[in-house]
């Protein structure tokens, strides 16, 4: 069954510092995402993989790219789905906010996170020790931590932002913090808790 991409259009006109051609671009990007993951997931229901192997083989090509595709279309829509400004912050997530310094500290560590380069900065849940951790990833396929329930995904990479900010990122950063869906985000880690 082919993936069909989400419309995010309901975002245009109602986010700060973010512009309709921006996220046009951004929407273009998420789409190929989700087109190369229904080529590579057709591919691989036709491609044997009776010999694959480190060097080369169509099967491990096509697996070693599989989760490039899969974790750029949803990481892409973690990401949409938590823009849209509220203030709605359930109780439930400000205590786990509080238990790690308050919004404050951790809006600055996932700012911080973002900046360590082109990739993402995720807020997140550990289901091991039941904490808030931001993160950084280079990219969405190497190194995203097991064991955790993504809370607030923010894209760093250049497409994100070039239009409307050029190369200033912590630009970037700041409008995207004025535009978390905080009510999103509490529901994601309300869920993560159950």
């Amino acid at each position: 069954m082919a993936h069909e991409p989400k419309d995010y259009g309901h975002l245009k006109g109602s986010l700060k510092g973010l512009s309709d051609s921006q996220l046009e671009q951004h929407f273009t990007l998420y789409k190929g995402y989700v087109a190369k993951l229904n080529e590579i997931e057709a591919r691989l229901a036709e491609t044997a993989n009776t010999a694959p192997n480190y060097s080369f083989n169509d099967y491990s090509e096509l697996k070693r790219r599989e989760a490039v595709a899969f974790n750029g279309s949803f990481l892409h829509e973690l990401y949409f789905e938590n823009l849209g400004h509220d203030n709605t912050v359930a109780p439930e997530l400000q205590s786990a906010l509080d238990a790690r310094g308050g919004l404050e500290k951790i809006i600055a560590d996932l700012k911080a996170a973002a900046l360590c380069g082109p990739g993402w900065a995720l807020l997140t849940h550990n289901r091991r020790d039941g904490k808030l951790h931001t993160y950084f990833i280079a990219e969405h396929h190497l190194g995203l931590p097991i064991e955790q329930e993504l809370l607030i995904v923010l894209d760093s990479w250049e497409h994100a932002f070039m239009v409307d900010y050029g190369i200033k990122r912590p630009d970037y950063l700041s409008a995207f913090m004025e535009n978390i869906k905080w009510s999103e985000v509490s529901r994601r880690f309300i869920y993560a808790r159950r």
